[in-house]
C-alpha cells in the first residue's frame, strides 16, 4: 500500500476512536457565557429569567452549573437546563444537550439521543453540531454510518470556517470516501483548514495538504492554491 492511502487511512481510523465532543468550549473546560460582572450576580440575574422560560437564559444557566460559576458545579442539573432551552429550539442548547449526551455528562451516555440533538442543532445552521453529527455519521456512532451524508454535513460546518471540520472535508476528498475523490478540493480545504488553525492540527493539515501535493500536476496544485486564497466564510 502506498505512503500517502497509509497516512489518510491512519488519519480517518483516528477519527472514530476521538470524538471531541465538546469542541469549541465544552471539552475539558469551560463553556464561554457573556460575561455581565461577576459570577455571583450573574447568576442572580439570569435564574429568575430561565425559571420564566427565556431559552437564551436556560443555556446561559445550564452553562454556570456545568462551570461552577456562581454556583456550585453540577452537571445534572446543567442537563435538565440545557434540555429545557434544547426543547424550545434554541440551537446551541440543542448542540450542548448532544454534547451532554455524548459524553455522559449529566445523564446517561447515549449516543443515539446525542445524535438527535446534534441534527437538530445541525439543521439550523450551527457549525459546531455540524461538524459532530459527521463524525458520528462517519463513525456509525449513535446513527447508521454513511460516509456521503458525513461529508454533506463536514462540507456545511467547513463552509462556515470551521478548521477541524475543514480538515476532516479535505481526509474525505483525498480517499474519496463518500464522495468522488478530488486532490483540488482536497488540497484547497486542507490549506484553509491550516490558515486557520494553530499547533499541532495545523501541522497536520499541512501534512494532510503536502501529502495531497504528491499526488497532483502543477496547474492543480496552482488552481487549488487560487481556490484557498479565495476562500471567504458564509453562514447558512
Amino acid at each position: 500500500m502506498k505512503p500517502f492511502r497509509l497516512l489518510v487511512l491512519f488519519l480517518m481510523t483516528g477519527l472514530c476512536f476521538s470524538i471531541p465532543a465538546f469542541a469549541g468550549g465544552m471539552a475539558g473546560g469551560e463553556i464561554k457565557v457573556p460575561y455581565r460582572g461577576d459570577y455571583d450576580a450573574e447568576f442572580k440575574r439570569v435564574k429568575p429569567l430561565a425559571e420564566s422560560g427565556d431559552a437564551h437564559a436556560q443555556n446561559d444557566l445550564a452553562t454556570m452549573y456545568y462551570n461552577g460559576h456562581g454556583v456550585q458545579q453540577d452537571n445534572s442539573i446543567a442537563f435538565q437546563w440545557y434540555r429545557k432551552a434544547a426543547e424550545q429550539g434554541l440551537a446551541d442548547a440543542q448542540y450542548r444537550l448532544g454534547a451532554m449526551y455524548d459524553y455522559g455528562h449529566g445523564v446517561a451516555q447515549d449516543y443515539a439521543e446525542a445524535a438527535k440533538w446534534f441534527r437538530k442543532s445541525a439543521e439550523q445552521g450551527h457549525a459546531e453540531a455540524q461538524h459532530h453529527l459527521a463524525l458520528m455519521l462517519e463513525c456509525g456512532r449513535g446513527a447508521p454510518q454513511d460516509y456521503a451524508e458525513a461529508v454533506k454535513w463536514y462540507k456545511k460546518s467547513a463552509e462556515q470556517g470551521h478548521a477541524e471540520a475543514q480538515y476532516n472535508l479535505a481526509l474525505m476528498l483525498s480517499f474519496g470516501q463518500g464522495t468522488p475523490q478530488d486532490y483540488v478540493e482536497a488540497h484547497k480545504w486542507s490549506e484553509i483548514s491550516a490558515a486557520h488553525s494553530v499547533d499541532e492540527s495545523r501541522d497536520l493539515a499541512l501534512t494532510l495538504r503536502d501529502q495531497v501535493a504528491e499526488k497532483m500536476a502543477p496547474d492543480q496544485i496552482k488552481k487549488a492554491e487560487k481556490l484557498a486564497k479565495e476562500w471567504k466564510p458564509k453562514k447558512q
